[in-house]
């Protein structure tokens, strides 16, 4: 075997070194948490793409999911605009060098859970314009960006969150292509080994939010490249000033307004590397001046040992998140349901896009989970709403990014970047 070869197959060899029991209830408010357990490389598996074929996603009774877009390039997030039009943000983007072997190693196992076509740089839209839930109209609506990821809307303007920089375009209802936007601000961009910047807008539309990933695991390419990483910055909509609103947050990979309360909610991918049951992924309500952590304890007050200087100063300011989803689900979508969501059972909460683990021998997340809320807080466990992007024999047809739903015409729309399509699903009949 060539030393290539050799090292590409040490995660296989080591996939039984993990120690951590599986049956753990790692969701909720008071997830258990494992013992730490250090690998020299951790177990790693990623789902093999096999594409859907003639399947469609699992979803519950009394709905229909439906391909509505097929062909797209990376499909990321998406944005429903006020006069039902959909967009949809595609691009990759990143260029964090590789510093360890296991770097290489991570690099190369996940890569063969996604899609090998191109990043778009673009927003695409899809109108609809008699509801009937097919598209009858695709543009191509802004072109040459730099890997988006984050859209929002307010103040007759579309914001663009490129990977390096915050955009405006002025809107006018009906539009199917803009031309003439303009930088708000510069967003850190320097390594980028966490690309991608999330993005939403305050209920009054005067605030834009914008979440930023750090640059490492743990802090492993010094603390000087992490300068406002791990961070949400709150920005002046108007004159595009802005202030560090929390900090110690590893990957805030979507954000969300909360309905009833008006607060600012966001999921989050934590740390790898101390276990497949460690750390949990989570969506928490974001407290203005909050640390969460990062890189020096996990779920409020856990220690992590790795990072040096230890800093048990940081530790003690640490804050727990509000719900854990499940370690490694890699949360990267995240929307509410509006204006009584579809009723029954799914009236007040959240869905959560779950793209999937890699870094686990028994694969997790893979779906799209609905998570109950009352009163403005999570209010039970969560809910399997969308699934079926893995198969009985643990290959993957799909794997879901952002979601969004739209309160007017009673549907949600998951961008799979995998099968670079967009599904919607709605109740039957609509």
């Amino acid at each position: 075997m060539t030393p290539r070869f050799a090292l590409l197959a040490l995660p296989f060899a080591l996939a039984a070194c993990g120690g951590q029991p599986r049956d753990l209830n790692q969701t909720g408010a008071d997830p258990q948490l494992p013992a730490q357990d250090q690998t020299l490389v951790p177990p790693m598996k990623i789902a093999k793409p096999i594409g859907w074929g003639d399947a469609t996603p699992t979803v519950p009774a009394g709905f229909t999911a439906t391909a509505i877009a097929t062909d797209l390039a990376v499909p990321r997030q998406m944005l429903v605009l006020p006069n039902g039009d959909l967009l949809i943000a595609e691009g990759r983007g990143g260029h964090a060098p590789k510093l360890r072997p296991k770097d290489v190693i991570a690099g190369y196992i996940k890569s063969l859970g996604t899609t090998s076509v191109k990043g778009g740089d673009r927003i695409t839209l899809l109108r609809d314009t008699n509801g009937d839930g097919r598209p009858d109209a695709r543009t191509v609506f802004v072109s040459d960006l730099d890997a988006p990821y984050g859209l929002a809307f307010a103040n007759n303007y579309l914001y663009v969150a490129n990977q390096g920089d915050l955009l405006r375009f002025p809107y006018q209802t009906g539009a199917t292509r803009l031309t003439r936007g303009e930088r708000i601000t510069k967003l850190p961009s320097e390594v980028n080994h966490h690309w991608t910047k999330s993005l939403t807008v305050s209920p009054d539309g005067r605030r834009l939010y914008v979440g930023i990933g750090s640059n490492s695991n743990v802090g492993e390419r010094g603390m000087e490249v992490e300068e406002e990483r791990a961070v949400i910055w709150e920005i002046d909509a108007a004159t595009g000033a802005r202030r560090t609103l929390v900090t110690g947050i590893r990957n805030p990979t979507a954000l969300a307004i909360e309905p009833d309360t008006g607060a600012l909610w966001s999921v989050v991918n934590e740390r790898d590397e101390l276990g497949p049951r460690l750390v949990p992924d989570y969506l928490t309500r974001i407290r203005p001046g909050a640390f969460y952590g990062w890189p020096y304890s996990y779920w409020g007050q856990n220690a992590d040992p790795r990072v040096h200087p230890q800093r048990p100063d940081m530790v003690a300011k640490a804050v727990r998140p509000d719900y854990a989803l499940g370690s490694h689900v890699a949360a990267l979508g995240l929307s509410f349901a509006r204006n009584g969501g579809f009723g029954g059972n799914f009236v007040n909460g959240a869905f959560v896009g779950e793209h999937g683990s890699w870094n686990r021998q028994d694969l997790d997340g893979y779906k799209v989970a609905w998570i109950p809320f009352a009163g403005g807080r999570p209010a039970g466990p969560p809910q399997d709403f969308v699934t079926g992007f893995i198969t009985a024999d643990g290959k993957a047809r799909g794997r879901p990014v952002g979601v969004a739903f739209d309160p007017q015409r009673r549907a949600l729309y998951i961008a799979d970047d995998l099968a670079n399509t967009i599904w919607r699903v709605a109740p039957t009949g609509r």
